[in-house]
C-alpha cells in the first residue's frame, strides 16, 4: 500500500483530518486537539493514525467516510509509559508497550480514560478509539507496517 502521506507537509496532513474528520472546522478541530491533550497524562504523545491521515481505509482501499458522514473512525495512538499505565495489565498486545483499543466495545480497559474518549467522540460526532503504545512500536508500525501517522504532541522523553 503507498500513501501520498510521505509527500505532504504536516499542515497539509492537519488541514485533511480537520476536512474529513471535523467537516472542515478548524475551530472544532483545535478545541478536539486540546481537550485531548488537557485529558491525558503530562508528557503523553499524541498521533493520528488510520484513514484519517491516509484517505484510504485500511479494509478495503475506501476513502474516509466513503459510507457517510461519520461512519470512519478516529484512531489516536497515546505514547509514554505513565498513560501505558491507565491500561489494564491483561489489556496489552506486548506487554509494556502496545496496549489493546479502548473503544465503544471494550470500555473498560482502560477506565479513567474513557470518559475522555467519549467527550471526544460527542465533540467529533465519530467514534474515537485510543491505544497506547512506546516510540520504537510506532516507529516500526510506520516503517515495516507502511502505517503512517500524524504526531499532534511529540511525547517528551523519559529522565
Amino acid at each position: 500500500m503507498s500513501h501520498d502521506i510521505n509527500k505532504m507537509a504536516d499542515d497539509e496532513i492537519s488541514e485533511q483530518i480537520t476536512r474529513l474528520a471535523f467537516d472542515g472546522d478548524p475551530l472544532r478541530f483545535r478545541e478536539f486537539c486540546k481537550k485531548l491533550e488537557a485529558g491525558l497524562p503530562a508528557g503523553t504523545g499524541i498521533a493520528f493514525r488510520g484513514s484519517v491521515v491516509t484517505n484510504e481505509r485500511w479494509q478495503d482501499g475506501k476513502p474516509f467516510d466513503a459510507n457517510g458522514r461519520g461512519t470512519s473512525d478516529l484512531d489516536i495512538t497515546l505514547v509514554g509509559k505513565e498513560v501505558m499505565n491507565e491500561w489494564h495489565k491483561d489489556a496489552f498486545y506486548i506487554p509494556g508497550l502496545h496496549t489493546k483499543p479502548l473503544c465503544d466495545e471494550d470500555p473498560g480497559i482502560a477506565a479513567g480514560l474513557n470518559p475522555l474518549r467519549e467527550e471526544l467522540q460527542e465533540l467529533a460526532g465519530r467514534p474515537v478509539n485510543f491505544q497506547a503504545t512506546s516510540n520504537v512500536i510506532l516507529f516500526a508500525r510506520d516503517i515495516l507496517l507502511d502505517e503512517p501517522y500524524y504526531m499532534l504532541v511529540q511525547p517528551e522523553k523519559a529522565s
